[in-house]
């Protein structure tokens, strides 16, 4: 598998200037809050998102100014839901780094999340960007329902597979749609095609998570702790299978585990034992890869070129990483 240097060669060019521009984007007089945008710019991610949005472009008509500013809204939209969901889930780590509220506490981390969002709205608004807001928009309201359905669904340890994709398809496939779909648009795509490659982005937001779903029950090494969603209670498809394969005796104890033990590595331990013995993930594995061959038949409706050969490339990275 090409490393994400190689993906993105491409369109390089193009993400060195929207990086200059996202940082531009950001700056304000008001000197806290210059300080936290700065910490913000220098921990940013592998640009996976801004690569959607122009490879999408790309393979629909071609990069151009509207391009940039759907990549720096989806960005701007985004860092401000992880900065209020850190503060949600009283997170003090990102990454690896601290967390906004971790350093200047909750208040300020929910007003820089304002300001980003606030960002994110007048930059669209001042360039008539309207049907780019109205995309991103959209995705913001379902990954804000996405997560209050799975709030309500960890209290109540529903664990049935249809009300786990819903939760996925709008906590964290929404997001990635609409990079997709914005990369269209800005290219100046027609509505059925913009709907093509939302379709397309939502199926690799799927498997995405299925597979980030599956590192709480894999190995030490894929960087991503054991147990870390059992901990948080949260229902995930390798656990729904094997509880829905289970008998009632099984399955109530490992529910009782998940809600009253949650906390004991020993009792996590059991689990993640149960859940590998029983094919959980397995089953898991196979969900995500029809899900990604689904986003490749999408995909080969377009001519065969760079751009739609880098897409491959960059679907592949997303579902088949390590960590």
């Amino acid at each position: 598998m090409l490393s994400i240097n190689e993906i993105k060669k491409p369109i390089a060019a193009e993400i060195d200037v929207f990086e200059e521009r996202f940082k531009a984007s950001m700056q304000s007089s008001v000197p806290l809050l210059d300080r936290i945008t700065h910490y913000i710019v220098k921990r940013k991610g592998k640009q996976i998102r801004p690569m959607f949005v122009f490879f999408s472009a790309s393979i629909c008509g071609g990069i151009n100014e509207s391009t940039h500013r759907g990549a720096a809204l989806v960005e701007l939209l985004h860092t401000a839901s992880l900065v209020h969901d850190d503060v949600v889930d009283n997170s003090y780590q990102r990454r690896g780094f601290f967390s906004i509220n971790a350093l200047w506490k909750n208040k300020i981390a929910v007003l820089v999340g304002d300001f980003l969002l606030s960002k994110g709205l007048l930059l669209s608004v001042e360039n008539g960007d309207y049907e780019l807001l109205r995309i991103v928009s959209e995705a913001v309201r379902q990954m804000s329902e996405g997560e209050l359905l799975q709030v309500e669904k960890v209290r109540r340890m529903d664990i049935e597979e249809p009300v786990y994709y819903e939760v996925i398809r709008q906590k964290t496939a929404s997001l990635i749609a609409s990079c997709c779909a914005c990369g269209a648009a800005s290219a100046g795509a027609d509505a059925a095609t913009i709907e093509k490659m939302r379709l397309f982005g939502e199926k690799i937001g799927i498997a995405f998570q299925i597979k980030d779903d599956m590192f709480d029950f894999g190995t030490d090494d894929v960087g991503k702790p054991l147990g870390i969603d059992i901990k948080e209670k949260k229902i995930t498809l390798p656990l729904i299978y094997v509880l829905n394969n289970s008998d009632k005796t099984d399955k109530r104890r490992i529910i009782n585990l998940v809600k009253n033990h949650n906390e004991d590595p020993e009792k996590i331990k059991q689990i993640i034992s149960f859940v590998n013995e029983r094919g959980g993930l397995q089953y898991a594995e196979t969900q995500m890869k029809k899900y990604q061959d689904e986003a490749f038949e999408i995909l080969n409706t377009f001519p065969d070129g760079e751009s739609r050969r880098s897409l491959e490339q960059l679907v592949r990275f997303t579902t088949e990483r390590n960590k």
